[in-house]
């Protein structure tokens, strides 16, 4: 694979799954070598940063990716005013993706492996499969998860589900479209994992 992947993410829970998850979705890329992940202290530390970021990256070969909860905000305005960020910079091929609606809703997509980190068969039932069927749509999902893992916490969650997620099949929406876009962007790059 020829340069890097660049993640400009909004909180480091984000840092903390993609760090575990890309190597196990994309077997041989490894984190600091093939990919990084920037984390940022919310939205407005990440908006200042992207311009600035994008247009000093002096590093030969990077592709940009830009994650961002969408937050119950709408999705065409908030991923345009991204794209303006991104546009300004002049580096077109940056990619903006946004978590709908936050980064909880990939864990709630994907029951079975929160079961699985957790120790808890229990939350991969059919009563709560039934109820958590279209993750992206829960306007709180990190409310949801407390609700169903009362001792969940952002950072220490991130990490054990980056080490599951993705094996199973996610009912999040915004997940398989973050997965298929990184993997194209990966290809392109001259990844071939055979």
């Amino acid at each position: 694979m020829k340069g890097r992947i660049i993640f400009l993410l909004e909180e480091p829970s984000m840092k903390e799954l993609l760090d575990r998850l890309i190597p196990r979705l994309l077997p041989g890329l490894e984190m600091n070598v093939h990919f990084q992940c920037v984390p940022h202290k919310g939205k407005t530390d990440l908006n200042r940063s992207i311009p600035k970021k994008l247009m000093g990256w002096k590093e030969p070969d990077v592709r940009f990716v830009v994650l961002e909860d969408n937050d119950n905000r709408p999705c065409d305005s908030v991923k345009q005013q991204l794209q303006e960020l991104v546009t300004a910079s002049g580096r077109s091929d940056t990619l903006v993706r946004l978590v709908c609606q936050e980064l909880e809703s990939w864990y709630i997509g994907d029951l079975k492996a929160l079961a699985e980190v957790f120790g808890d068969p229990e939350l991969d039932t059919a009563r709560i499969q039934k109820r958590y069927a279209v993750p992206d749509e829960w306007r709180k999902p990190s409310i949801e998860l407390e609700r169903l893992i009362p001792a969940f916490q952002k950072g220490s969650g991130a990490r054990l589900m980056g080490a599951a997620l993705g094996q199973y099949e996610n009912l999040s929406h915004s997940f398989n479209v973050f997965v298929s876009a990184l993997s194209r962007i990966a290809q392109d790059m001259g990844y071939n994992h055979a």
